[in-house]
């Protein structure tokens, strides 16, 4: 079972905490370098200045790293989709293929959003809506117009395409019905919210259900946001909790691995020591765990069995 990290980055600044982890490109340079080296495979830009900021941002931590995937946050509603099939599709062609998109439903800044559509049903009509257009222009061979509930377009075309097409990966997150409705026909990376064991297996089941609908059930892959609480980082109210020393840690991802979670998204490990820690102690021994269980035990469901119960005699 491959199983991937992502970094997550806060706002953890020696000097001021609410600084943003790309305020300093010259530090997050460092930084991306040893994110890279020690072991993650992935980065999310969701910087708080907004969407044409993270755009910037992920283009010049393409430029910044050979191997890592840029995971541009993105949402409807701010660029019109003609707009943002090209710029994306340039990003695309800068990265060589290592750029992903992680569509939220809200903006993270109200002044990076237009009038927004009254109604949560409204708002996922609308990314549904701006993800058809998006994946037709970056694989139509002439231009189309398209006239729907919330875009009209005359001329929709990208003559230059990004290495990955419309098959750049879509992350999407979301508990409500219409959510996962949306998520089950776009999304190749679903987001889980924290929760309980039962409560996180539930939702999965419940994600795959609104995938098979469009024959996708076996596409998806899931992500599970991991806080790696410390003495001094902020809470992260939207990730699993999860503390103590290395070995504890990595002994408490093992259930979520028996679930078939695939990658996890590591918050509050933005300071050089944090970020080498997890990767060469939490992911090393999660990593060398993972692969003596799977070849201790064939059943997957004795793995699972044995994972949960391991984890919660760690804690006892």
């Amino acid at each position: 079972m491959p199983i991937e990290f992502t970094h997550v980055p806060g706002k953890t600044h020696p000097a001021d905490s609410t600084v943003p982890f790309f305020y300093d490109f010259a530090e997050t340079a460092t930084k991306l370098s040893l994110i890279e080296d020690i072991g993650f495979q992935k980065i999310v830009v969701d910087d708080p200045g907004g969407l044409l900021t993270n755009m910037d941002i992920a283009a010049r931590a393409l430029d910044r790293t050979s191997s890592l995937e840029v995971v541009l946050t993105h949402w409807a509603g701010v660029l019109e989709p003609t707009v943002a099939a090209r710029q994306l599709a340039a990003l695309d062609a800068k990265s060589g293929g290592r750029l992903s998109l992680r569509m939220l439903s809200e903006p993270l800044n109200d002044d990076d959003a237009e009038a927004r559509p009254v109604g949560h049903t409204i708002v996922w009509q609308r990314i549904d809506e701006y993800l058809v257009l998006l994946k037709r222009m970056w694989s139509n061979d002439r231009p189309f117009d398209h006239e729907g509930a919330f875009y009209s377009v005359r001329g929709g075309y990208v003559p230059r395409k990004g290495p990955q097409g419309a098959g750049m990966t879509i992350r999407m997150g979301g508990q409500s019905g219409t959510a996962l409705r949306v998520a089950g026909r776009h999304a190749d990376v679903f987001e889980l919210a924290p929760g309980s064991l039962d409560e996180i297996r539930q939702l999965m089941e419940r994600v795959r259900g609104a995938a098979a609908e469009h024959g996708r059930a076996g596409k998806l892959r899931f992500a599970l946001p991991v806080w790696i609480r410390s003495a001094d980082n902020a809470c992260c109210q939207k990730a699993v909790d999860i503390a103590g020393p290395p070995a504890q840690v990595a002994l408490s991802l093992l259930p979520y691995a028996a679930l078939g979670i695939q990658e996890f998204m590591l918050v509050g490990v933005d300071k050089p020591r944090e970020i080498a820690v997890a990767g060469r102690e939490v992911i090393a021994l999660l990593r060398n765990a993972l692969t003596r269980r799977e070849a201790d035990v064939p059943q997957q469901g004795a793995f699972a069995y044995r994972a949960i119960r391991e984890a919660r005699a760690g804690k006892a």
